[in-house]
């Protein structure tokens, strides 16, 4: 009889400790960060699908511009051998190395548009067009999926660093997420040379 008394009072005691343990706040901000990085991983491919037709369109028109094109496929090629996959967030080496690559593709496809820019021809072609268009879309989805990878991790670290949720992250092994940097932040804190010709 005791015993039973026993367990009826403890079992609210219980309850009322998993409800403020943050064991389910912390399952359900994991799973938005997953789901906002899949996102960011889904814009990154669509952005890759369109690169190999945005150099064939650029080819007919500047094939003689082989080093700009190599760049931009080696680049896609680094891309595609990361495998890219939601653990990737868990692993800060794995991480950086993706963004690396992302951030030398980057690069490569400004290189190339820059290309563009001395052949009338190539801008005025229908197919380049919508090419750069889609390109231009597509960079737009990758910030705004960015942006919410970064808001989801921002409150994912939040509850992981806050208690009582930080032992409860503890004893189920959660640990912060790691978050977009700058690649070269030490570039872009120096201004911008500004040469008006002699």
């Amino acid at each position: 009889m005791f015993s039973t008394h026993k367990s009826i009072f403890l079992f609210p005691l219980f309850l009322l400790f998993l409800s403020g343990c943050g064991y389910n706040k912390l399952q359900r901000l994991d799973e938005d960060v997953k789901a906002n990085w899949s996102e960011v991983l889904n814009q990154y491919q669509r952005r890759a699908d369109l690169i190999p037709n945005l150099v064939q369109t650029v080819k007919g028109y500047a094939a003689h511009e082989e080093k700009v094109l190599t760049e931009v496929t080696k680049a896609r090629a680094q891309v595609g051998s990361i495998k890219a996959t939601p653990e990737l967030i868990n692993d800060q080496e794995a991480f950086n190395k993706f963004l690396k690559a992302q951030s030398e593709m980057t690069g490569a496809l400004s290189r190339l548009l820059a290309v563009a820019e001395n052949y009338p021809q190539l801008k005025a072609d229908a197919s380049f067009q919508a090419l750069q268009a889609q390109l231009e879309g597509t960079e737009n989805r990758i910030a705004v999926a960015r942006n919410r990878y970064i808001q989801s991790v921002k409150e994912f670290n939040t509850t992981v660093r806050s208690l009582p949720t930080a032992i409860t992250a503890k004893i189920i092994g959660m640990s912060p997420k790691p978050n977009f940097t700058v690649q070269n932040e030490e570039d872009i804190t120096k201004p911008p040379p500004v040469d008006f010709g002699k």
